[in-house]
Order: C-alpha cells, then structure tokens, then sequence
C-alpha cells in the first residue's frame, strides 16, 4: 500500500494541537523533528536517552510528520488539515512558519520511520517508558515501567508536558485514591497512577482514537481493572468526588473546566495542569484561582510548565 506523508513546519507551542489534528484525520503514527532536542543537556540522574542526528531536524521551528493512506479522499483531507491548523490561530496559538508538503512514501518505509526516534527513556526517579519492541530489564525493584505502542497516536510519552505530568503524579498520589485523567491522549498518565498506587482511574477523552489507544495501552500495561477509559468531553458529566485531576492539555482548555475540577475534588485534593506554554502561565493562574483553588507548585521544562493547586479543607 503507498502512503503520503504529510509534513508540517511548525512551531514548538503548537507540536501537540498540530499532532491532535492530524490523529483526528486519520494519521497513524506522528514524528516530532525539534533542532532543541539536539541542544538539550540531558539530566543524567534519570539516565541518557539516545544518541540523535542534525540530518534529521530543521534549523528552526519544529518539523511534525504524519502519514496518510493514499485514497480517493487524501486531497479533502489534506485541504482539512490545514484549515484546522489555520484555525489554531483563533486560540492564540503560534502556528509558526505553517509550510506543509506531501511526499509519497511505501508501507515498510512509513511503519518503520519513526521507530528511530523512540528508545526506552526514564522520565522520573520510578518512572520509565518503553515501546513494546524494545527488550528492556528494570533496574530497580521499585522501578514502574510503561509500555507504550504509538503506533496508533499521541506521541512516545516523553514531551516535557508529559514528562511534568509523570513527575508530579509521581511526587503526589498516594496508594488507594481515585484519580481523573482529563485529555489522556495516549494512556500514559492514567497507566502510571495505577502503577503507583491509584485504586480507581477514570481517563476521559472526546477523541475516539484516543480512547481507543489509552484501552490498548491499559491493557498492554496490565492495569484496564484499575484505569477505564470513556468519550467524555471534559468533566461536564462526572458523578461524585476523587482525590486528584490531572490534565495534561492545552491552556485553553484546561480555563474551561477548572470550576467543575474544583466541584468534583474532595476537600485537600489536587489539581495538576499541563501543557501549559509560558506565555499562557497567567492565564491558567488566574482561572484556578478563580475557581477557589490554591497555587501550590508551578515547575517548569524548556518553555512548558505545570501548575499544582490544592482544593482548600474549608
């Protein structure tokens, strides 16, 4: 079968709304070419992760690749892709430079491609992501591995919005809670709460493909009695209290549910938000701590961060 692959120079504030889309349009399986990856100096407490090659980024801006099934409808579809991505620029999204090519490509070529770009990498003091055809042997007995399979969508898991989220679900949830993981995307945040102790895991996401991808994640990862996955749109139609709310999404979504986050957290519980650029900080602050939140940590990775806000007791 001939595949197209669709590439998008972009910006770095707009590499998970553009990758959205493109899952959204049927692309199985998304490369993220970053030149800052190549500049990163890696935090060695929590291992190196693999070597790269400048032959495969831009100079500036972000490179992301999809691939598409090369069909009757690929031209309707391509046309659809970059109006939403035009759109972006109403949510005060930088699209960046927004040039976009097609170039066709064969089956071994397309299933194959991205695989050089994702090893196993340990995001946090217990946490590790795999794919599921590397071989890889704990180090340490405490030690939580994620398989992941991103065939499907949504990335390896080692963004830092993601990595924050790891780190701080990591650092703050305790044995035996209920957790809410709105946005999950691919699973992973909902896998490690359960592999950290969380007793009850509900991840919630209004993209089918996503849902589809965080159950064969949760699954793959041995934890579907404790994560169950549903299509919700945010948390407008949750029932009763939990203890925590991750959500790793963008800024401007997370202002549009953090009252009913506030309404459905126990007294204590916490709210912890990412996917957060830094031009977007105030923005975020000023929601949760209008909904009756307390800042309690804000932490920060390149030009992302994360917000941690506690629900008062009184």
């Amino acid at each position: 079968m001939k595949w197209s692959e669709i590439s998008i120079h972009t910006s770095q504030e707009a590499v998970e709304p553009v990758s959205n889309i493109l899952h959204e349009s049927g692309a199985s399986g998304v490369v993220i070419e970053d030149p800052d990856d190549l500049l990163k100096v890696r935090d060695t407490k929590f291992g190196e992760i693999y070597q790269l090659s400048s032959e495969h980024y831009p100079n500036e801006g972000v490179i992301v690749k999809a691939y598409l099934p090369i069909n009757s409808f690929l031209g309707e579809t391509v046309e659809a892709i970059k109006e939403a991505i035009n759109n972006l620029i109403v949510l005060d999204i930088d699209i960046g430079p927004n040039d976009v090519s097609l170039s066709e490509v064969n089956e071994e070529e397309w299933s194959t491609a991205w695989k050089k770009y994702y090893k196993p990498v340990k995001v946090s003091e217990k946490v590790t992501i795999t794919p599921t055809w590397e071989d890889y042997e704990k180090v340490r007995d405490d030690e939580c591995v994620i398989e992941l399979d991103p065939g499907m969508a949504f990335g390896t898991g080692t963004h830092p919005t993601t990595v924050l989220s790891l780190q701080a679900i990591e650092k703050r949830i305790k044995e035996g809670e209920r957790i809410v993981d709105v946005g999950t995307g691919s699973g992973v945040l909902s896998i490690a709460a359960a592999k950290l102790g969380a007793k009850d895991v509900e991840a919630l996401d209004l993209d089918e493909v996503a849902v589809k991808s965080a159950r064969l994640n949760a699954k793959l990862n041995k934890v579907q009695d404790v994560v169950s996955v549903e299509q919700k749109n945010l948390l407008e139609h949750f029932v009763g209290e939990c203890d925590t709310v991750v959500a790793n999404i963008l800024a401007e979504i997370i202002v549009r549910m953090t009252d009913d986050a506030y309404r459905i957290l126990k007294p204590g519980g916490t709210i912890i938000t990412s996917g957060i650029i830094q031009a977007k900080k105030e923005q975020v602050l000023e929601s949760l701590e209008s909904s009756g939140f307390v800042i309690d940590e804000i932490v920060e990775m390149e030009e992302w961060l994360a917000i941690i806000a506690k629900k008062p007791h009184n």
